[in-house]
């Protein structure tokens, strides 16, 4: 008897729950962060689309020609910027991969972080906001675009088929100078990837 007389306190409840769960009950008070996220967020040759299907409020669509890891299967995290390019990149050019105590210091960083998911090819990883972050680079690595969300590479490492999605190096012996109120991590000199698009 007692759980008939609980039915329809239970179909009010669910009625309720799923009317309030449709529409966003709390929107006047506090506005949903998807609004302000993609005000925030690059993804470098993609566009920010606000998101509640992962585990950050926002996935990145990328341009035609970039991608968003190194790896050519799908399965990744739709979040990540679209910074790598869909052509021919040569990382054997460059010197030996990164120590082992940085990958462990990396798998040890919350899935939150963004750096967690980030690589920054011959550079590490800079964190500067939640959402963000800038690739500084070793000594001989460039970032690609001279973008610091880029990864870093060696101007040997980019094929000639990058030249059709406007990634194309230069070959002159003269370097830029750069000002002083560059970031020498960032900066690029002549021989750095030139963007032509």
């Amino acid at each position: 008897m007692a759980s008939l007389n609980s039915l329809p306190f239970i179909a009010i409840f669910l009625v309720l729950h799923l009317s309030i769960a449709k529409s966003d009950f709390l929107s006047p008070l506090f506005p949903p962060i998807s609004d302000d996220v993609c005000k925030e967020v690059h993804c470098g040759k993609g566009k920010c689309k606000p998101s509640s299907n992962g585990s950050l409020p926002y996935t990145c669509e990328c341009d035609i020609g970039w991608k968003q890891t190194a790896a050519d299967h799908d399965d990744h995290p739709k979040f990540l910027p679209c910074i790598f390019p869909n052509c021919t990149l040569d990382t054997s050019c460059a010197a030996a991969p990164s120590p082992v105590q940085e990958k462990e210091a990396k798998a040890n960083r919350s899935i939150f972080d963004i750096c967690r998911w980030t690589n920054c090819g011959g550079g590490s990883c800079n964190k500067t906001s939640p959402f963000t972050y800038d690739c500084k680079c070793s000594e001989g690595y460039f970032n690609l675009l001279n973008v610091s969300v880029f990864p870093c590479y060696r101007e040997c490492a980019i094929g000639l088929d990058c030249a059709n999605l406007g990634i194309t190096t230069s070959n002159k012996s003269t370097s830029a100078t750069p000002s002083s109120s560059q970031n020498n991590a960032n900066r690029a000199d002549a021989r750095s990837f030139v963007f032509h698009g």
